[in-house]
């Protein structure tokens, strides 16, 4: 068997409103020690996009969006066994401490998924609460390629809405 992979402390904003759940980083991302590493996943691209930002590669203006937009980054899974990158790869896995994140957190208001994925794993472990509130996205991974780029960046702009005015 495979070598554990463990995924990276959350990135939480001050009075974060939206806490946005992946599942768990793929190669590339863990080869960076940065979420969303991977050049053709379009998480970032989306992001600067929605709130009308330059766009950049480096991670600490990436990270500094986020804090700008009361976000919050982490993945439903603390650590798995997998190969390669792919969600479906997954097995062992053991969950994060999401509800703990959310007792501290008070401002969050709203659970984003990146993809059905993430959203399976969190109801898996935790159920389906209801509060927060909680929506899934289309993963911006390139293993996703059911939606176009234009696709994607619409049906995350709801992002935008939920951090001006959130649930």
């Amino acid at each position: 068997m495979s070598e554990p992979l463990y995924s990276f402390p959350p990135l939480v904003a001050p009075r974060a409103r939206v806490l946005i759940l992946g599942t768990m980083p793929g190669k590339e991302s863990l080869r960076k020690q940065q979420y969303y590493g991977h050049p053709q996943n379009s998480f970032w691209r989306i992001l600067f996009d929605l709130f009308g930002e330059s766009f950049s590669i480096d991670y600490e203006q990436r990270c500094e969006l986020i804090r700008k937009y009361h976000l919050a980054l982490w993945d439903v899974l603390q650590s798995c066994h997998r190969d390669g990158s792919l969600d479906a790869a997954i097995r062992t896995e053991i969950p994060n401490d999401i509800p703990n994140l959310l007792k501290q957190q008070l401002y969050i208001k709203t659970i984003v998924f990146n993809g059905r994925p993430a959203a399976r794993y969190y109801e898996h472990f935790f159920g389906q609460t209801g509060n927060p509130a909680y929506r899934i996205l289309p993963s911006t991974s390139p293993a996703y390629a059911a939606m176009d780029y234009s696709a994607k960046l619409s049906a995350w702009s709801i992002i935008r809405q939920l951090v001006i005015d959130p649930i």
